[in-house]
């Protein structure tokens, strides 16, 4: 993906909102690793995708900055759906709701701080589709840890599955622990009976998952 198809095609979807796009400039100003920032094509992506499979309850694993929950939210079509994100560093809870606080979608949005294994259960749902971009050294654990809250029929979507290419160019390299989690976890979906999966190669791999 070059930059200039990158830019041709921003140009020919619906637009990035205004919030976002204030979002992921202060994204860039104010927090460490921008580049983890879901951004407008995937943010569009997961919109879609959330008006397609209609969820009522939506988890995310790893909330960043905030846009994916954003963009999860705004394409919940029921008036009592709603999301769930936990993000494990408390440093960013302040710019979180404060950036939620603007949001025209932050009142479908529940924000966990903490660690997720141990807020699951707190939560005390069954979830219609799960997101999980959060430590990739853990991706397997996440995996095992949301399945059995995955209604029959609901959907995982994994981001970064792909990681930089780094999942086949590993020839004479030093495996980096990020590298071997993403290598398990594709390992455990790709040999799941119990699930449908497709790897879409969308920026850094978007791995969607169907549970029978």
């Amino acid at each position: 993906m070059t930059e200039e198809l990158e830019q041709y095609i921003e140009r020919h979807i619906d637009a990035e909102p205004e919030h976002l796009y204030k979002l992921e400039r202060d994204t860039h100003l104010k927090l460490l690793y921008p580049r983890m920032c879901s951004g407008h094509v995937q943010g569009r992506l997961l919109k879609m995708l959330v008006r397609m499979m209609r969820p009522k309850r939506v988890l995310e694993l790893g909330t960043y900055s905030g846009y994916s929950a954003q963009c999860l939210a705004e394409g919940l079509l029921d008036a009592d759906a709603h999301v769930h994100t936990i993000e494990i560093d408390d440093e960013l809870e302040d710019f979180l709701r404060e950036h939620f606080a603007q949001s025209p979608w932050g009142n479908r949005i529940t924000l966990h701080i903490g660690d997720a294994e141990q807020l699951l259960p707190t939560i005390g749902e069954q979830f219609d589709l799960v997101f999980i971009d959060a430590n990739k050294r853990q991706y397997p654990d996440y995996y095992t840890l949301v399945m059995p809250h995955v209604k029959p029929g609901g959907f995982i979507i994994a981001d970064n599955t792909l990681w930089d290419g780094k999942v086949v160019d590993l020839k004479g390299k030093k495996m980096d622990a990020q590298t071997q989690g993403i290598l398990r976890f594709n390992d455990m979906v790709a040999s799941d009976p119990r699930v449908e999966k497709v790897i879409v190669p969308l920026r850094d791999g978007l791995t969607i998952i169907y549970k029978k």
